[in-house]
């Protein structure tokens, strides 16, 4: 009786599947994924002593216009009050666009010290 000749096994491509299936975990685990700007600001450049990090960030556009999360104008100031309460000493993160005037970022400052906020950093991009 004659032998058949044994047929092979293709390679599995099990192996390299669970190993691409770990690596897109291990990425998506260690990205810091952070919400959209409401609207573009580029940032003044200074010489940078520390990072500022922060959870809590006021956006002001190089027209004046302030956004907090998805709020905008005056509800974003009341945002800011209502999570100044809650997380009282948290630094609050401003992102002014180098275009703002300085008259509307004094004038901010002067509201949100009214309303309990103290501490912000001006946040600055590296030259």
């Amino acid at each position: 009786m004659p032998t058949r000749p044994r047929r092979t096994r293709p390679e599995s491509i099990v192996p390299m599947i669970n190993v691409v299936f770990l690596l897109l975990i291990f990425f998506l685990m260690t990205a810091e994924i952070a919400p959209p700007e409401p609207f573009p600001v580029a940032l003044p450049t200074a010489e940078q002593e520390e990072r500022a990090e922060g959870d809590l960030v006021l956006h002001i556009s190089a027209g004046g216009e302030v956004a907090f999360g998805e709020h905008t104008g005056e509800a974003a100031i009341a945002a800011v009050k209502e999570v100044a309460m809650v997380q009282e000493g948290t630094p609050l993160e401003l992102r002014a666009d180098n275009q703002a005037k300085g008259a509307v970022i004094a004038a901010l400052l002067t509201q949100l010290g009214q309303l309990g906020v103290t501490r912000v950093a001006l946040v600055t991009a590296a030259p």
